[in-house]
């Protein structure tokens, strides 16, 4: 799991909704100021969550709706452009990347997933 493990946090999904290396649980977060979608996914039995934006390009990578990794289920893809990136740590591992992902915070616990906002990702106010 995760670095944060307690039960705070906004609530996302239940833990049943991310199937390793399947479909992604979308959501919306404030980054820097700036409404953006974000997911999160299951990867080797942990869950981790990403901004939606390409570092080649600030693009949202899904090629489908809610579809990031390749066929192999073992890197997230960006349709654009062809980026991958580490479904754990959100690295980039070929492509036109510029650096990482934005990884979100989250956690797992009694069968509810949870992100968990810091100084520059707040829940998206309406």
């Amino acid at each position: 799991m995760s670095s944060v493990s307690d039960t705070s946090g906004i609530e996302l999904c239940a833990s049943s909704e991310l199937v390793e290396g399947g479909l992604a649980v979308p959501f919306d977060v404030c980054f820097a100021g700036e409404n953006c979608r974000a997911f999160a996914i299951r990867f080797e039995g942990q869950v981790h969550a990403f901004l939606n934006r390409c570092t080649h390009v600030a693009m949202e990578m899904d090629y489908q709706p809610d579809r990031f990794f390749d066929d192999t289920g073992q890197w997230l893809l960006c349709a654009t452009h062809g980026a991958a990136y580490r479904p754990d740590t959100g690295e980039c591992a070929g492509g036109p990347c510029r650096g990482g992902l934005v990884k979100i915070p989250l956690s797992e616990a009694e069968g509810i997933v949870r992100w968990h906002p810091a100084d520059n990702l707040k829940p998206v106010e309406f």
